[in-house]
């Protein structure tokens, strides 16, 4: 069977932009997850850009001002922030080394056998000494990415401006090679965007929020170190069915331990109630309820998404995984093939 001149030109077009979408993809790879945080903090912000524009009714000026304002939010406490949790996490580092390891094995655990002692205690100081050259070699490695780093981040600021700017002519372009048909897009739109706030601003902006608070009350109970902790918390707050809990029991017990027994009874009391209670408080107003994910799928997400993408994947990962059961429930209810009737 002959192949006619038509279809050696289709097939010459096809590989030709194949090699093309290949390429590109080769060029905006180093950068992708950098386009991806720019235009998740375009979605975030959106909102307030909404707003600015109504005020202002001008694009360019109303993308300018949230930029510049989520950039402050974002440099300002880090210029302050950083100087104090480096001497933090180096003040941890020496009080872990002036630690008596022997001592508080033969307290916390009264064992008999002398050689089981000192197993437990060469453990711990094995532990420690690999905390500690795990942090001195990410710190490093930081400094060494620096550069790298502000780059990704002029990235994250050019994407979000114009994402933010041109969101109409974004949608449109997306709207135009969506294969779904228009009805159906919206929905499918609709049940993304309840997903995507859920998991932002219900499982990120609580957990920080959590985190902080936490913060707080170590700080008011004079436990030390307590920026680095918070940092922690607020990690673990992120995370779900952890929780900050991770944090402030091991605090309240060290406050106990060294005989602080009034600041570590309200210190726990506070964390208890007040901190554990603001996820149930905000979420309610944050996110609706009927758009709340799974805290396994969230859960297992956050896990994964971290190995592949990195902080990132915080976001991410719940977001593909949330993405992917959408549209196997669609299949299962059998509306999936009339999305693209």
């Amino acid at each position: 069977m002959s192949v006619t001149q038509l279809e050696v030109r289709r097939i010459g077009a096809i590989t030709f932009i194949l090699t093309l979408v290949v390429l590109a993809f080769l060029v905006i790879r180093p950068i992708l997850l950098s386009i991806i945080t720019g235009l998740i903090l375009a979605y975030a912000f959106n909102p307030l850009y909404i707003k600015v524009k109504k005020v202002l009714r001008e694009k360019n000026t109303s993308a300018f001002i949230v930029g510049l304002l989520v950039l402050l939010i974002i440099i300002i406490p880090l210029w302050f922030l950083i100087p104090l949790l480096i001497q933090q996490v180096f003040d941890a580092f020496t009080s872990l080394k002036g630690v008596d390891v022997a001592n508080f094995v033969q307290r916390f655990f009264p064992i008999d056998s002398a050689r089981i002692q000192v197993d437990i205690t060469n453990a711990i100081i094995n532990f420690i000494a690999g905390i500690t050259n795990t942090s001195l070699s990410a710190l490093a490695d930081f400094l060494l990415e620096l550069p790298t780093i502000l780059l990704n981040l002029a990235v994250v600021i050019f994407v979000f401006f114009f994402a933010l700017r041109d969101q109409d002519k974004l949608k449109e372009f997306v709207s135009g090679i969506s294969p779904l048909r228009k009805d159906k897009e919206k929905i499918l739109v609709k049940q993304f965007k309840d997903l995507t706030s859920s998991i932002i601003f219900g499982q990120i902006i609580i957990g920080i929020i959590q985190g902080v608070a936490t913060g707080i009350g170590l700080l008011v109970a004079g436990v030390p170190n307590a920026l680095l902790l918070t940092l922690f918390a607020t990690g673990a707050s992120i995370i779900p069915i952890i929780g900050p809990w991770l944090i402030w029991v091991p605090a309240a017990i060290y406050l106990l331990s060294i005989g602080n027994t009034t600041a570590a009874i309200i210190f726990a009391i506070y964390s208890a109630v007040v901190v554990s209670s603001i996820d149930n408080f905000l979420r309610p107003y944050i996110v609706a309820r009927k758009t709340k994910s799974s805290s396994v799928v969230v859960l297992i997400g956050m896990i994964g998404g971290l190995f592949v993408f990195g902080i990132l994947g915080l976001i991410l990962g719940p977001l593909i995984l949330s993405y992917v059961i959408l549209f196997i429930e669609a299949y299962k209810n059998k509306t999936l093939s009339d999305m693209f009737a």
